[in-house]
């Protein structure tokens, strides 16, 4: 259930962020692009090769807002309007001012073969069984989505029974969820379009591979739970917005509804909501014995929830307030009969899991079935009567098995240092999967019986390079107050220590995510150019439990951004890089961190690639999910909270005429969780404080949204556009079989 700025999936739910429109289009000036500004200075070494640019001529508007007696200008304030013609303008002339750049940049076309070469790898996802059905998703390789399919037995042939690919032909249309019913003979999935986080549920006839008459829309940080009689399940949903405001407009009172099949969505029975709590938002689960309706209560991305249920077999079906008041993070796991098993941080900042009695829900009846470690307890899932506890030791995964009494059951044997995820199932079931990656890695799906108690390969894919080729350590650094901050480093083996290798330094550092070890082919790529991955675990993550967190959020905030500087100065002063070859990453949150570093310290990288990023911190709140991300940042409407906001906030805190880092700003027009006004006004700000004469560019995608369900085409484009700025700005010499420069 977990959710924020980068974490509210398509199914899943926050657990986890005055307007001045301007003048008309004409007061937009469009320059037009001379080839001399787009011609490589070849008198220069290469590491020292811009390319000069004229930027398009934003306007300034005459906008200020009142903080509790600050005066804050706003002059960009009309971008945040994106269907204004002045804003479609202002795009356009960026995008042909950005395109332009990279399409000149003679490793591009390169970059998009090896790419494409390295993606190109059968990849599954995890299987889902029901009464002797699987249901797993496939990708052949290059597949813009991957395609749903289901198998009668392990042993049956696999059919498709929903290909994404077929219903947009830019592949823009991504499968967000899939819940079969209880017996296996129906699908509930859900669709989003260009990148929103809004949803469309529909119903699928798994014999007939056709879908029912039902259409549920306006769905949003939801999934779906079938009562066990297969005529209808539970989800979440938010009112219609204004017309022309679906992707701007802030998301307010969640609401729990039933869906009967059959019946039109105006017909669905409301089951809970609180007009008195706006902010309030809704999960539900049926439990796998049809007794219990769980509703996890979550009001912001804290970690904090309420937890109530209804019982289903009392007529009346009231729902019961279990756990209210918000004090401590309550996720549930599973249960017998009346007894719940619910995984939580109260008085235990690295997790412990309870069990409630229904009969006794005090809290000093409560029973503690696996008590609290040193290493963070990440997960625990409740399969075939026994419990699988996934730990984080020092940000990779550790897997213990449980009895329900808490009777330790042995370790999970994994291949390597990496990351486990899966390991789900229902009380019954005999068997579960899991899937095990790192950075070298792509997923291998693993089944476990529990019969025998044993692990074996049930889906391995065949890569076109060898992990074996690449080693990663984990080192840690000294942050400014003395913290010891991990850090993965990932390279080929055999690499020169020189100091001179290009290093890409990635972080993330808030709403307890952990960054913990992942596969991504485009690494690979970055990797074989003999380029150095660097991968931080800042405060404000979750690899070491909610004082871990906390002591990144808030006016804790800068903690995060001095993790992430002592991590940039370790790799310089250890030897891997230096200033000329240390590029920075990150999205979401992870873009507001780079941003931060960037206005921070401009002096100590190369070149910053900044993603979606939460980049104006006084009105991020005012956007979609925004408000959700309060309890994370602060708001800038409470005082106090607007001093520290203010003092570190990137659009706020640019000086003119600094000498910033080439900078690479990619964001997309249907990014409905970080609106992409944040990299709009942002960019604008950063071409005019330019002092020196590093590139400052912004990528805008059409047809896309915060990442999830993006098509394999975008992304190894974007990915191209990435490096080749990265190869162009850090001097990154071309392969041998790439085009001569």
């Amino acid at each position: 259930m977990n959710g924020s700025a980068g974490k509210f999936g398509g199914g899943t739910t926050p657990r986890q962020v005055c307007s001045a429109r301007g003048g008309a289009a004409s007061s937009l000036v469009v320059w037009a692009i001379p080839l001399a500004a787009l011609a490589v200075r070849a008198t220069e070494p290469r590491s020292q090769q811009t390319m000069l640019l004229a930027y398009p001529e934003t306007r300034q508007q005459e906008h200020v807002d009142d903080y509790h007696g600050t005066l804050v200008p706003d002059p960009y304030r009309w971008l945040e309007d994106p269907e204004s013609e002045e804003t479609r303008a202002w795009i356009r002339a960026q995008n042909q001012l950005t395109f332009g750049w990279l399409e000149r940049l003679p490793t591009r076309e390169w970059l998009l073969t090896r790419l494409e070469q390295v993606w190109n790898y059968e990849r599954y996802g995890l299987p889902q069984a029901r009464r002797g059905r699987y249901f797993f998703s496939r990708n052949d390789g290059l597949q813009n989505q991957s395609v749903l399919y289901w198998s009668d037995g392990l042993a049956g042939e696999p059919q498709v029974l929903l290909d994404p690919n077929h219903l947009a032909p830019d592949g823009t249309v991504a499968l967000t969820g899939v819940v079969p019913s209880d017996d296996g003979t129906l699908v509930a999935y859900g669709l989003a379009r260009a990148g929103s986080d809004w949803q469309e549920w529909h119903v699928r006839d798994v014999a007939a591979g056709k879908d029912l008459a039902d259409c549920l829309r306006w769905v949003k940080f939801s999934s779906a739970s079938w009562t066990p009689d297969g005529q209808g399940f539970y989800y979440s949903r938010y009112d219609e917005p204004p017309p022309g405001e679906e992707l701007v407009a802030a998301n307010y009172y969640h609401k729990l509804y039933y869906h009967r099949l059959g019946t039109p969505q105006s017909e669905d029975r409301l089951v809970y909501h609180r007009p008195d709590q706006k902010e309030w938002g809704f999960a539900a689960n049926v439990t796998d014995d049809g007794r219990y309706l769980i509703i996890e209560v979550w009001r912001s991305t804290e970690e904090k929830h309420q937890l109530f249920y209804i019982d289903l077999a009392d007529p009346a079906q009231q729902v019961v307030e279990l756990i209210t008041g918000f004090d401590a993070a309550y996720t549930f796991v599973g249960n017998e009969g009346s007894r719940f098993f619910v995984l939580t941080d109260l008085d235990a900042p690295r997790y412990r899991l309870a069990a409630i009695d229904l009969a006794h829900p005090e809290r000093e009846a409560w029973q503690t079935v696996i008590p609290e470690r040193q290493d963070v307890l990440q997960q625990v899932t409740h399969v075939g009567g026994r419990l699988f506890a996934t730990y984080l030791h020092h940000a990779h995964s550790r897997v213990e098995m449980f009895t329900t009494a808490g009777e330790p059951l042995g370790e999970l044997a994994l291949p390597d240092l990496g990351s486990v995820s899966g390991l789900g199932g229902r009380m019954d079931d005999t068997e579960t999967f899991y899937a095990f990656t790192n950075f070298s890695t792509p997923a291998t799906i693993y089944r476990y019986d529990l019969a025998t108690n044993r692990s074996e390969v049930f889906r391995q894919p065949q890569v076109p390079f060898n992990p074996d080729d690449f080693e990663t350590q984990q080192v840690f650094c000294t942050s400014k107050d003395g913290t010891q901050v991990p850090l993965f480093v990932v390279r080929r083996k055999g690499l020169p220590m020189d100091g001179n290798a290009p290093t890409l330094l990635y972080g993330y550092g808030g709403f307890n995510i952990s960054m913990t070890p992942a596969f991504s082919p485009a690494r690979i790529v970055w990797l074989e150019l003999g380029g150095i991955l660097a991968v931080a675990n800042l405060r404000g993550g979750g690899e070491y439990g909610r004082e871990w967190h906390e002591a990144g959020m808030k006016e804790k905030k800068q903690n995060v951004f001095d993790d992430f500087l002592a991590a940039a100065e370790y790799l310089q002063q250890a030897g891997y890089t230096r200033r000329e070859r240390l590029a920075i990453q990150g999205g979401s949150n992870g873009g507001l961190l780079v941003a931060a570093a960037l206005t921070q310290r401009p002096e100590l990288f190369g070149a910053v690639i900044c993603q979606v990023g939460v980049l104006d911190m006084l009105r991020y709140h005012k956007f979609t999910i925004g408000w959700a991300w309060v309890g994370e940042f602060g708001s800038a409407d409470d005082p106090r909270e607007f001093e520290y906001l203010y003092r570190y906030s990137p659009l706020h805190n640019l000086r003119p005429g600094t000498s910033y880092p080439a900078t690479l700003i990619v964001t997309a027009d249907h990014d409905d969780r970080v609106v992409p006004a944040h990299s709009f006004k942002f960019a604008a700000a950063l071409q005019r404080a330019q002092g020196g004469t590093a590139p400052i560019l912004i990528r805008i995608a059409e047809s896309a949204g915060h990442g999830a369900g993006k098509p394999t085409t975008m992304l190894i484009q974007e990915q191209a556009d990435i490096y080749a700025f990265l190869m162009q700005t850090l001097g990154i010499d071309p392969p041998a079989d790439a085009a001569a420069p």
